[in-house]
């Protein structure tokens, strides 16, 4: 017998009849704040290794057609995708999001305080196709959607906050490039760490262990 969850099991939520389960599963719990907190905290610190190192180094390298630095915009995403794919909840993906927005910002980053902003709006991004979904896909594609929609939103606002004075092409370019980026580096690198940790029994706690053992046991 296979026990172990494929990755179109990991893509539904457990079957759900009535209106009692779904108001159980998207009410937040203790555990949930702190699971959540923990990713967003570590993903925090990578968004401030990306902002003063991965960043600046890509911006140099990218001189001759700065546009393409849009391709490691994914590395301040990949918090609200692994947030909606973990917990799997209302809420999750903006939440860590901005919590790793907030650590960025008190660690130090020469983005000031518009770090928090950009994690707004990247988290709503990402938050939109788990709602769209409503909170019941949780696999591969949905990972590379959630990722590849944050990048647009992230795009799309950078473009007018910092790179207005660009001409169109150059500002389509990067879009699409932080599109990418997002699919790629958000949604892929968030979809390997949740698999990663499931395997590991540490989110046993919280939904994506709790579906991964449902589905093991149906196996």
């Amino acid at each position: 017998m296979n026990t172990t969850p494929s990755s179109e099991s990991l893509d539904r939520g457990p079957a759900r009849n009535g209106a009692a389960p779904h108001r159980r599963r998207a009410s937040w719990r203790v555990i949930d704040i702190v699971i959540a907190s923990v990713l967003a905290v570590v993903c925090g610190v990578i968004f401030w290794i990306w902002s003063n190192a991965v960043s600046p180094a890509t911006q140099t390298a990218t001189v001759g057609f700065p546009p393409l630095s849009g391709l490691i915009g994914g590395g301040w995403l990949i918090a609200g995708v692994v947030g909606g794919l973990v917990i799997r909840k209302p809420g999750a993906a903006i939440y860590c999001e901005m919590v790793a927005a907030v650590i960025e910002a008190l660690l130090g980053t020469h983005y000031s305080a518009g770090v928090l902003l950009s994690g707004a709006i990247q988290g709503i991004g990402a938050e939109l196709v788990f709602a769209a979904l409503l909170y019941r896909r949780f696999g591969l594609p949905t990972a590379l959607l959630s990722g590849a929609v944050s990048g647009l939103f992230m795009g799309i606002s950078e473009v007018f906050m910092y790179y207005a004075f660009w001409e169109p092409r150059y500002q389509v370019v990067y879009v699409v490039c932080a599109v990418v980026s997002g699919l790629l580096i958000a949604g892929f690198l968030a979809w390997a760490l949740m698999r990663a940790l499931i395997s590991t029994g540490v989110l046993g706690s919280v939904a994506a262990g709790r579906d991964a053992r449902q589905m093991r046991r149906r196996a």
